[in-house]
């Protein structure tokens, strides 16, 4: 079994509202996955409620396998919310990969 974790940085928003409705909608995208990508075993989004923080946005997920990894990360619906969703206001992003 392997644990994803990856810490998501986005860039400013023009109002609180803004951002708390784009990270909803974020939240809400990768939480579909589930019931979409076969390699994935379980997801967990958190939205960080801690200003003094940096990291906007946390993605926990487990895997079979590093290849049950792969499968997810490659997966259409997944690339579809990283590039439509993500990327265009991804300022940095953290990731750790580990076996269970």
């Amino acid at each position: 079994m392997v644990k994803h974790i990856v810490l998501f940085k986005f860039n400013d928003f023009s109002s609180e509202v803004e951002k708390k409705e784009k990270l909803n909608e974020i939240k809400d995208a990768l939480l579909n996955l589930l019931d979409k990508v076969e390699a994935l075993n379980s997801i967990e989004i958190g939205i960080n409620e801690n200003p003094n923080e940096q990291f906007d946005l946390s993605l926990t997920s487990t895997h079979d396998s590093m290849d049950k990894l792969k499968e997810y990360a490659t997966h259409p619906d997944h690339v579809q919310v990283s590039k439509d969703l993500i990327r265009p206001i991804l300022a940095s992003r953290s990731c750790v990969d580990y076996s269970l």
